[in-house]
């Protein structure tokens, strides 16, 4: 008997439409002879299925069911394609436990601790992870612009904490600059990462459970056009990414063992994506994403590809894993 799957995606964040696109990918690929698949849309203002005729049937929260034409649908697991929140911060993932309704990504607590870059840097150092010298700020607190130079020198990036897809990032190279890009930031999170500048290679690790194992996709080389890979490189062809990543044998071990650390350390599950950079020979940690892009362009599923994983078999997979 075939599984309904619910593919949550929109969300609420500056991300919607790029979920929106991984959402129609994972619907367009998944397997209809194993599953029936029903298109979520998850905004602040509704909960909806829609169909293949874009008529919308709103979902039941209390357990998260449709009726469509007087007949009532529960499904059998959810497939998660929300990037940013509430899909990527560990509100939905709270939600369907609390429901018991299997799910593809990882955990709440993951899910809440990846999202917020700070927090899970912070967690990961004890473990040996690497990471750039960082600065926080808080909406309200007062700026130091020369403490925060004296700690991570410049250029350096400024980052939304708990945004994706490059929202709220600047790179600055003047000290008379470093207002602006704070302003920029706090329109995306109330909370702010300053980074130092890693000069060297940057590489985008997709690290999955699959068939019930951790595998290490092979690693993506991130070269873009602009100034760093902000939001243009990423999604509108302004970046070349290589895969595999141009990186010695040495470095390509480094950053596998690093990489499959990190997942296991945090107890992940489901898909997740890591970006670093190397400075001295060293794969520096920048942060991870377990809801990363799932259109035919993004990083992860090249990156599957190029390990032989179809999209239908990548797809597939991770609802298998949900629902051992």
């Amino acid at each position: 008997m075939k599984k309904n799957i619910a593919i949550i995606m929109g969300g609420y964040s500056s991300e919607y439409k790029i979920s929106l696109d991984s959402g129609n990918v994972v619907y367009q690929n998944l397997d209809n002879t194993k599953y029936n698949a029903y298109r979520i849309h998850i905004f602040k203002d509704k909960w909806v299925y829609v169909d293949d005729n874009n008529t919308e049937f709103a979902i039941d929260k209390n357990d998260f069911s449709v009726t469509i034409n007087g007949t009532k649908t529960t499904f059998d697991c959810v497939f998660n394609a929300i990037h940013g929140s509430p899909g990527e911060d560990g509100f939905m993932q709270g939600y369907f436990k609390l429901l018991n309704i299997p799910h593809t990504s990882c955990g709440m607590y993951q899910a809440g601790l990846t999202f917020n870059k700070r927090d899970c840097l912070s967690v990961l150092k004890p473990y040996g992870i690497l990471t750039a010298e960082s600065f926080y700020i808080n909406l309200g607190d007062t700026i130091n612009e020369d403490a925060i130079i004296d700690k991570v020198g410049l250029p350096c990036f400024v980052k939304a904490n708990k945004a994706g897809s490059s929202f709220g990032i600047s790179k600055v190279h003047k000290k008379e600059d470093l207002q602006q890009a704070i302003d920029h930031a706090f329109k995306e999170d109330d909370e702010i990462i300053i980074e130092s500048f890693l000069d060297g290679t940057e590489v985008s690790v997709g690290v999955i459970t699959y068939k019930g194992e951790t595998k290490v996709l092979p690693i993506t080389e991130i070269v873009s056009e602009n100034d760093f890979f902000d939001y243009e490189a990423k999604y509108l062809g302004k970046s070349n990414e290589i895969t595999p990543a141009r990186l010695t044998q040495t470095q390509e071990e480094q950053v596998n063992t690093v990489a499959k650390k990190v997942y296991e350390v945090l107890k992940m599950k489901g898909f997740s994506r890591s970006e670093f950079i190397f400075k001295n020979n060293q794969p520096h940690l920048l942060e991870i994403n377990t809801v990363p892009g799932l259109t035919t362009a993004s990083i992860l599923p090249q990156q599957a590809k190029v390990a032989g994983i179809s999209m239908e078999a990548l797809f597939s997979n991770a609802i298998e894993e949900a629902l051992l």
